[in-house]
């Protein structure tokens, strides 16, 4: 019988980037238990912790730094429609962004500077500006990893929300 630790394993190995709520929601463990085990897999070295935009993501060590990034940001609904985006029609203009996936010009900024920081996409410094995916080929087969979780998604359609509140 697998233990919860084991239990804790596999699913972080199997859903590369899921953040600390995610392994409590999807494995249906006490908060206490999921830190706990994540701790101590995290300090046996059988798992990486990065603190990527304000949450705790949760990955296998054989993904490198970028990966980590990029598999983090793919989780999240906006930031995946963005880059898939990018990754479809190739470099765009942030008002094209603005446009054809219906958000706020502010979202849309926000979302790209993030991944910029991470070096998942690059920002041209010509005018008008053009978003490029850094590593296009990669990323590709990042996009086939994972998906955004419900939680993450209802997240992301909240701040949406309040956005186009303020336009």
């Amino acid at each position: 019988m697998a233990t919860t630790r084991d239990r804790v394993r596999r699913h972080v190995r199997e859903t590369p980037g899921v953040h600390f709520n995610q392994v409590e929601r999807d494995l249906d463990i006490a908060t206490g238990q999921a830190q706990y085990h994540l701790r101590r897999l995290v300090n046996d070295e059988e798992l990486i912790v990065e603190r990527i935009a304000g949450r705790a993501h949760y990955f296998d060590p054989t993904f490198d730094p970028w990966e980590r990034r990029a598999l983090a940001f793919l989780r999240r609904e906006t930031a995946r429609e963005i880059v898939f985006r990018l990754h479809l029609d190739g470099p765009l203009r942030p008002d094209v962004l603005t446009t054809e996936l219906d958000l706020s010009r502010s979202t849309v900024s926000w979302h790209v500077s993030n991944l910029s920081d991470a070096g998942v996409v690059t920002k041209s410094d010509d005018r008008p500006m053009t978003i490029t995916l850094t590593r296009p080929e990669h990323t590709a087969e990042l996009l086939d990893v994972v998906s955004p979780s419900l939680p993450d998604r209802l997240v992301d359609r909240f701040i949406r929300t309040v956005d186009s509140l303020f336009e």
